[in-house]
């Protein structure tokens, strides 16, 4: 019985195949919108979560203030002292380096050439926490930073602003502000970030050095920590939190006047955004799948107009409206799936031009691709289900009586 109605249906459907294709089209580019959407939201997720990994996800960000929402601070927003930077790197036995980091945007100057980077005042300990590593020259000296010697270290983004292709850019004296500074190391390549900024873009400066000539004052205020790999991040947090209260003067009841922040916790919230973004792109592509089966109530309800003189035949040699419902319904969830057949390979194909356009690793979520399969079963169903109905009711006199 089902065999007969399903070959019925493919019959039907072969017979007026430009309708049946435009019926069609609507669950077509739902379910394609659906795959492409949500395989690419989950590339775009799994490719942000293993670029903040990279970023660091044993580094502590330790800051004066408490934020008190997103971009705000607290009226509290003592800098930190070396004292703190000190205290810290003799009693917190889980920290493997911490650094202290000064940031500024400045204009540099070599020779007739000028460009504005970062410059970052920061001590030896910062390359640990951020695993930057020297191509050429070297790190700073312990007397550099002891006194604040104007020497730097420079990213390639730099040297490809400010020298010429094939100049030595080693031991050459570049300006900022109104002093010099010696060029004693260039940074291996690190590429852009998470958020498409340029690591090389920057110039390393003693912390010293930047708070004497550049800032004019002896405030810190980022403080940079990387955790021992046996160590727990909550553990870490928590002993930076009792030492610097204690160094800060703060009783323990009291509200801290700095935060602590990691990337596990910057992991967790991109995490959370980008999936439900992919939901709701997801959501917002399933709305066609409706419009498609709106199409197809649409078309079925014609269907069984044109076909009411083979309904009153049908009935009139035996045929029962349960036969009469049952062929109907399975039209329109043949139509519907074959719909949706084709709606997951455009969609894998819609997927695969864009991971090779951004030229990204695929990641295809099959789950996704099921679910749409049987998605689109469940629209023929309850879309069909009324133009099957209808046909079911029909009186089979009136059936055969019409024109």
């Amino acid at each position: 019985m089902l065999y007969n109605a399903f070959l019925q249906a493919i019959r039907e459907i072969r017979r007026n195949f430009m309708r049946s294709l435009l019926t069609a089209i609507g669950i077509v580019i739902g379910i394609a919108s659906v795959i492409a959407m949500v395989n690419i939201g989950k590339r775009a997720s799994t490719s942000i979560t293993q670029s903040v990994s990279r970023l660091g996800s044993n580094t502590l960000y330790v800051m004066p203030g408490q934020h008190s929402g997103p971009g705000g601070r607290s009226s509290i927003s003592k800098p930190f002292e070396q004292k703190d930077l000190d205290v810290l790197k003799s009693s917190v036995f889980t920290l493997e380096a911490i650094s202290p980091v000064e940031n500024t945007a400045m204009t540099i100057i070599y020779k007739d050439q000028n460009y504005i980077t970062n410059i970052r005042g920061i001590d030896t300990d910062y390359f640990t926490v951020q695993d930057l590593h020297i191509q050429t020259g070297r790190i700073f000296e312990k007397s550099e930073l002891r006194s604040g010697q104007s020497v730097c270290i420079i990213g390639k983004t730099v040297i490809e602003n400010i020298f010429s292709s094939g100049e030595n850019s080693m031991g050459e004296k570049i300006r900022l502000k109104n002093f010099s500074c010696e060029i004693i190391g260039i940074l291996e390549e690190k590429g852009a970030d998470t958020f498409g900024r340029d690591r090389d873009d920057l110039i390393l400066v003693p912390i010293k050095m930047f708070q004497r000539r550049i800032s004019g004052n002896k405030d810190i205020h980022l403080m940079m920590a990387s955790i021992k790999k046996n160590k727990l991040l909550e553990e870490a947090k928590l002993q930076i939190e009792q030492v610097l209260k204690e160094s800060r003067h703060i009783k323990a009841n009291e509200e801290a006047d700095f935060s602590i922040r990691s990337m596990t916790s910057l992991l967790d919230t991109i995490t959370q955004i980008t999936d439900v973004l992919t939901i709701m792109l997801g959501a917002v592509a399933a709305i066609s799948l409706i419009v498609g089966g709106v199409g197809i109530m649409n078309i079925m309800l014609v269907s069984v107009t044109e076909r009411t003189r083979e309904i009153g035949i049908r009935m009139a040699v035996g045929a029962m409206g349960k036969d009469i419902l049952i062929q109907f319904l399975i039209e329109s969830v043949v139509l519907s799936v074959l719909g949706g057949i084709v709606g997951i390979l455009l969609g894998l194909a819609i997927t695969l031009a864009v991971v090779k356009g951004l030229d990204i690793v695929l990641v295809l979520d099959t789950s996704i691709m099921i679910f749409s399969l049987i998605f689109s079963m469940f629209i023929g169903i309850i879309f069909g289900i009324i133009p099957a109905r209808k046909a079911a009711n029909m009186n089979p006199i009136e059936a055969l009586r019409y024109e």
